[in-house]
């Protein structure tokens, strides 16, 4: 079974984005029989409280390079996906209980988050650019539609601002549909749960999360140097968690393709990190974690583990 916590239990940290986090505890308000408590996390932001892995290990207090992949938003969209692993839990709860209105209650505030979530990366994985982009052809068609006539009834000025509207339309609409595209056909080198290694850094790391393109902000992107990487912003970036005995600093980094290596051999090793309890079963014989249902089900990403040989019959080689 799952093990699901509670979303005021959950490392955080005060120069965490709020918007995210705002946005549920302005809409969603939980009930008395509800044991998420948002206040205690906006509290805590509130209050700029950097609750990190370092304070349990020695020399936490010391920053390395690698605190520049350190992502507060993918910290975030970690937070958010317990939120609702949490409320779905609640609801199975108050219906073994017998406690049907609680229950639709909760199913109700459950559903909502879950729309905003899929609105969220819809926006985020390129579904919203794609139709962004069928909407400008649209437009783009009338505008020429437009210019036609303006041509026509030789109003030149106006042929000139509708030939410049036409020309920014195309361009966006061009984007739009490179970044949907991009979505849709993006190839990843690692995978759910998979044990990895910073080039540069060294740490060790599993992956719990990935886009085809970077997704961070720009204030983001120019501390980690993205436009100093190879193959730029323009490739898979990934979400891990960082073994807190590596460093101690960082919980979750978003890290490029280019940056990660996979062991040459199965990673067998002891990984501690505060999250990978929830959002993964346990260790397969390669030493990869197994994702849970929910997890995969974010990604769109199947279930791949390596099997343990089973016991041999009769005490016999195969």
């Amino acid at each position: 079974m799952t093990q699901v916590m509670s979303a005021s239990t959950l490392t955080t940290s005060g120069r965490s984005s709020m918007s995210s986090t705002c946005l549920l505890g302005r809409h969603f308000k939980l009930t008395k029989e509800s044991h998420i408590n948002l206040e205690h996390l906006h509290i805590a932001r509130k209050r700029s409280l950097r609750v990190e892995a370092g304070w349990f290990f020695k020399g936490g207090e010391q920053e390395s390079d690698a605190t520049s992949e350190r992502s507060e938003s993918a910290n975030e969209d970690i937070l958010i996906f317990f939120f609702q692993l949490d409320l779905a839990t609640q609801v199975q709860r108050a219906l073994n209980l017998e406690e049907y209105e609680i229950a639709q209650q909760l199913r109700n505030k459950l559903t909502e988050v879950e729309t905003e979530v899929i609105r969220q990366q819809e926006e985020r994985r390129g579904s919203t650019s794609k139709s962004e982009a069928q909407d400008m052809a649209i437009n783009i068609l009338r505008l020429r539609a437009d210019l036609q006539k303006a041509v026509q009834s030789e109003n030149y000025g106006l042929a000139a601002e509708l030939r410049d509207d036409i020309s920014k339309l195309e361009a966006e609409s061009l984007a739009a549909s490179a970044k949907a595209q991009l979505y849709e056909s993006a190839q990843y080198a690692f995978r759910l749960g998979q044990k990895v290694k910073h080039k540069k850094f060294d740490y060790r790391a599993v992956v719990c999360g990935m886009d085809p393109v970077c997704c961070e902000s720009s204030s983001w992107k120019e501390t980690a140097h993205v436009e100093e990487l190879s193959r730029g912003s323009n490739q898979p970036f990934y979400q891990v968690l960082v073994d807190v005995y590596a460093d101690p600093n960082i919980l979750v980094a978003y890290v490029p393709e280019e940056n990660l290596l996979a062991p040459d051999q199965p990673d067998l090793g002891r990984f501690d990190h505060p999250y990978i309890s929830f959002l993964f079963y346990g260790m397969d014989a390669a030493g990869d974690f197994i994702p849970i249902k929910q997890l995969r089900e974010k990604y769109n990403r199947p279930r791949h583990e390596v099997p343990f040989d089973p016991p041999e019959e009769n005490g016999k080689d195969a």
